[in-house]
C-alpha cells in the first residue's frame, strides 16, 4: 500500500552537475491533522549599462555523472563552510549528508548571456561598502545548523508555530514535520544542505509576506498535482540554489548575476532574503503554468532559474523591489 506521504528521489540537476534533492508528497496541500534600504552605492566602477560589461567566455566540459543512486536518498550538498577563495568545490565523503559518494553543487552559469558550456565571467573591484554587505551575508552562510544549540531550536519551534499556530508540536523529533514537507521527523538532516541560513530564510518568509507564505504551504493557488513537492525541502533548495547561482561562496562575484546582486544588496541588507520569497513564489508560478508532477522537479527550477536571471539582468531593476516577479507577493 502506497502511504500518504512518500518521499521520492528527485535529482535537481543542471549541465554543470547535480544540486540537490527533493521529495515529493502526496496530494494538494501540506495540512495537519489533529528592508530597509541601506547605503546606496555610489561608486562609479558600476557599469550604467549590464550589457557593455565585458565578457569573457570560458568553455568547461561537462563533468560529473550520477552513479551509485539507486535505492538511496540524498540531501542537498552541505555548503562549504569557510569561503572559497577564488576554488572550486571539492568533493568528500563529508561533504554528503548520507546517500551515495556522488557530490552535490557544482557552480551554476548564468543561462541568460551565455554560452551553453561557459560562463559569463567579469572583473571588477568591490566598494568598501560592498564588501562589508557581502561578509555579512557569508557569515550568515557558514552558520551550520545545530540542533544542540538552543537559538536554533528555538528558530525551529518558531517556524513550526508560525506555520501552524493551532497544532501544538509534540517534539523536535517528531512525524508531525512531514506534514510541513520535510523528508524524515528531524528536520535537522535537511537543514544541512543549506545550512541555519536555509531556516532563516523560511522565518523570514513566513514573517515579513505571511500571506504568501502560508499559500504556498497549503498549497492554495492553482489546480494542484496529485504528487507535490514537499514544502520545506523545496525552500532548502532554493537557498542552496540562490547561493551557488550569485557567487556567494566566493570572495567576490565571477559573474553578471552575482555582480549585480551584490549591487542590490548594497541597497537593501535584507536582500538575499527578498529575493529567497520571490524565487520560492516564482518557482510555484513555474510549477503551475508546466501543470508539473514531481517528476518534473527538474525541469520546474531550470526555467525558475532562468526567468530569475532575467529579471536580475534587466536595467529596470535597480532595487530588489523592482523585480517583477516581487509584485507575486502578498504581506
Amino acid at each position: 500500500m502506497v502511504s500518504r506521504l512518500i518521499f521520492l528521489l528527485l535529482i535537481y540537476k543542471y549541465e554543470t552537475g547535480v544540486i540537490g534533492v527533493i521529495g515529493a508528497s502526496q496530494g494538494g496541500s501540506s495540512q495537519v491533522g489533529t528592508g530597509t534600504q541601506g547605503e546606496r552605492n555610489k561608486d562609479q566602477r558600476w557599469p550604467q549599462h549590464r550589457d557593455r560589461v565585458a565578457l569573457q567566455w570560458s568553455e568547461k566540459k561537462k563533468k560529473g555523472s550520477m552513479a551509485g543512486q539507486e535505492g538511496s536518498f540524498m540531501a542537498v550538498r552541505r555548503i562549504q563552510h569557510g569561503i572559497d577563495r577564488g576554488r572550486g568545490f571539492h568533493s568528500s565523503p563529508a561533504d554528503l549528508v548520507n546517500g551515495s559518494a556522488t557530490w552535490i553543487g557544482r557552480g551554476f552559469s548564468c543561462v541568460c548571456v551565455q554560452k551553453r558550456d561557459g560562463d559569463a565571467r567579469i572583473s571588477f573591484e568591490l566598494t568598501p561598502f560592498q564588501e562589508e554587505c557581502l561578509n555579512r551575508l557569508q557569515r550568515r552562510i557558514e552558520v551550520c545548523y545545530d540542533g544542540l544549540k538552543t537559538e536554533h531550536q528555538e528558530a525551529l519551534m518558531d517556524l513550526w508555530r508560525i506555520s501552524f499556530p493551532e497544532v501544538e508540536l509534540l517534539d523536535l523529533i517528531s512525524e508531525q514535520w512531514k506534514k510541513m514537507g520535510w523528508q524524515g521527523k528531524d528536520p535537522s538532516t535537511d537543514f544541512r544542505g543549506g545550512g541555519f541560513i536555509s531556516l532563516e530564510n523560511l522565518l523570514f518568509f513566513a514573517n515579513t509576506f505571511p500571506n504568501s507564505y502560508r499559500s504556498l504551504l497549503l498549497k492554495e493557488e492553482g489546480e494542484r498535482a496529485t504528487w507535490e513537492y514537499p514544502f520545506a525541502v523545496a525552500g532548502v533548495n532554493i537557498t542552496f540554489m540562490l547561493i551557488q547561482l550569485l557567487d556567494l561562496q566566493l570572495e567576490k562575484p565571477r559573474t553578471i548575476i552575482g555582480a549585480i546582486f551584490l549591487k542590490l544588496l548594497s541597497e537593501n541588507p535584507r536582500t538575499f532574503d527578498i529575493l529567497y520569497c520571490i524565487t520560492f513564489k516564482m518557482m510555484d508560478q513555474q510549477w503551475l503554468s508546466l501543470r508539473a508532477t514531481y517528476m518534473d522537479f527538474n525541469t520546474v527550477m531550470k526555467s525558475t532559474r532562468r526567468q530569475l536571471e532575467r529579471e536580475l539582468i534587466s536595467e529596470d531593476v535597480q532595487r530588489i523591489e523592482d523585480m517583477p516577479s516581487y509584485r507575486l507577493l502578498k504581506r
